[in-house]
């Protein structure tokens, strides 16, 4: 892994600060701020990963409706009434 040098400003009373935070923790102010950097790049790459999921199902479900491959109100309604029934039966059962 080749290395570079990454200079940015800050407030001199912010880098006394943090530098005194992390030598509290026995870090220098170099290693949290790789931390933070490979932190905020995983974030990055799961939010991105995660858009690119959702767009996934989103389309796949549109694909679907076009297709006509879809379960209608009633349906669901029937399944969810009849699941309903399931549990109150179950729940009926354990209270006895």
């Amino acid at each position: 892994m080749t290395e570079s040098t990454f200079t940015f400003r800050v407030d001199d009373s912010l880098k006394a600060e943090f530098s005194q935070a992390a030598k509290a923790k026995d870090r220098t102010g170099a290693q949290l701020l790789r931390d933070y950097m490979r932190e905020f790049v995983r974030q990055q790459q799961e939010a991105e990963a995660h858009e690119a999921w959702f767009r996934r199902e989103v389309q796949a479900g549109l694909d679907e409706a076009n297709a006509d491959k879809v379960v209608s109100a009633e349906e669901v309604e029937a399944e969810a009434a009849a699941w309903r029934v399931e549990i109150q039966r179950k729940l009926n059962g354990s209270a006895s």
